[in-house]
């Protein structure tokens, strides 16, 4: 049997298109490999977001590299955001790379890479925009699936490259997203994730007849019987418009945990970010949103270190974080991507200054959620059961419908429902033990 290896890079989108990859791989009778130096395809799903990813990809496909030459059989495939964006030059910065294809040219994968049984079309770039939804999905979790809502973004923010390497929005239909949802929920999935680059924007696309918003998406998926949980990433602040946040408040199964993207809370540099929203608008969105939406967890995106960001620009960020107190978030330093016009901005931030804010923004988000998280000391949360602890291999693990992870004593089988008495927490995880099932 030949035997395949994915490695992914990125974002929850790339997890999708990675899980995508191997059911079709599989399908077609490959198996995959524990190991990149044990298969006879290696594929790399990556992502171009900033730069450490590309320089990971680089030592990676120097090793693929190493073991091509000694196996020159072995094929090397090169998928996602960074082979989009190096698309005219990829077979030239790395030779030993067989087939390269663009986040929309998954299906045609298999046969560019000989799955099928047909010979290597070496040299081959594929950028075809193609859901993935219809094929067949290697599932990392049992009873968590991600579902693919949309591909492409329209907003045009300063730093980003996923516009040109994902494309313009397009949503999928509204009936082919709830046929998914029903197929994995009599698959035993009790919590769904549904995804698009602005996911809230969903639907505005789609032709006259079919044209519709995201807020009725989640109400047709909060209808499907045996899903217990419905999340969604990554939403713009933009869209959260009333019917939306009326959705989100009064779906039994939409969990009470919202991401939402900050990136600065300066309004000149979310100006010069092209986010369309200031600080203000931000804070009475998170106002709005609280009061329709009791007990909701907020998380977020930061970035530290946009070009011109001031000691005073970063000063209000960390206002907008004390004030928020946001539940969890990804922090990042900027980092300039070729091909965007902060990229060619005057006043790049000196690394040495990055690291420095990036390291008081971190230790003000990890305060703040610790403090959150001992809030819930006492209470008793909802937990969907995933697995054993990956710390404690006697007690179980879980998430909240807040999305916050729990390791906990008692008796229970993954994918169910459980009350937990919390007893303990950090900034990332809760302890506890079980107090009574939840019915079904």
């Amino acid at each position: 049997m030949r035997r395949y290896h994915v490695t992914t890079f990125g974002c929850q989108m790339n997890s999708h298109d990675s899980e995508r990859i191997k059911g079709m791989l599989e399908s077609l009778g490959l198996g995959e490999a524990a190991a990149p130096d044990e298969a006879d395809i290696v594929v790399f799903n990556t992502c171009t977001i900033r730069e450490k990813p590309d320089t990971k990809l680089a030592a990676y496909l120097g090793d693929a590299g190493a073991r091509k030459r000694e196996n020159p059989e072995l094929v090397i495939a090169v998928g996602g955001c960074y082979a989009e964006a190096q698309r005219e030059r990829i077979f030239d910065l790395y030779p030993q790379v067989d087939v390269a294809f663009g986040p929309g040219s998954i299906p045609h994968l298999a046969e560019w890479v000989g799955a099928g049984g047909v010979g290597v079309e070496r040299g081959r770039f594929g950028t075809h925009e193609h859901f993935a939804g219809d094929l067949p999905q290697r599932r990392e979790r049992r009873v968590h699936a991600w579902v693919q809502v949309s591909m492409g973004c329209n907003s045009t923010c300063s730093y980003c490259i996923v516009p040109a390497v994902r494309g313009r929005e397009q949503s999928r239909r509204a009936g082919d997203i709830v046929a998914e949802v029903a197929r994995l929920a009599a698959d035993g999935v009790r919590e769904i994730t549904l995804l698009g680059q602005n996911v809230n924007s969903w639907g505005r696309d789609l032709p006259p007849g079919l044209r519709t918003e995201f807020g009725e998406l989640l109400r047709a998926c909060d209808a499907v019987d045996g899903i217990a949980r419905i999340r969604f990433t990554s939403p713009h602040p933009k869209d959260f418009r009333a019917p939306v946040i009326a959705a989100i408040a009064e779906c039994d199964a939409v969990c009470e945990h919202i991401h939402l993207p900050l990136q600065s809370g300066s309004s000149r540099i979310l100006k010069a970010m092209r986010r369309t929203y200031s600080r203000e608008r931000y804070l009475q969105l998170v106002e709005r949103l609280r009061a329709a939406i009791p007990d909701l967890a907020l998380g977020t995106d930061i970035i530290v270190g946009f070009p011109g960001e001031s000691e005073d620009d970063f000063r209000q960020t960390l206002e907008v974080v004390e004030a928020v107190r946001y539940d969890s978030a990804f922090t990042f330093i900027y980092s300039p991507r070729q091909g965007t016009d902060a990229a060619a901005m005057a006043d790049q931030v000196p690394d040495p200054v990055k690291h420095e804010r990036l390291e008081r923004l971190v230790e003000v988000v990890q305060r703040i959620a610790r403090e959150r998280n001992a809030e819930r000391v006492g209470r008793v949360e909802q937990v969907l059961v995933e697995g054993p602890s990956r710390t404690d291999a006697s007690l179980l693990r879980g998430r909240t419908r807040r999305n916050t992870t729990v390791n906990f004593s008692g008796g229970a089988q993954i994918g169910e429902l459980v009350d937990v008495l919390v007893d303990g927490a950090t900034s990332t995880t809760l302890r506890g033990r079980i107090a009574t099932a939840v019915p079904a």
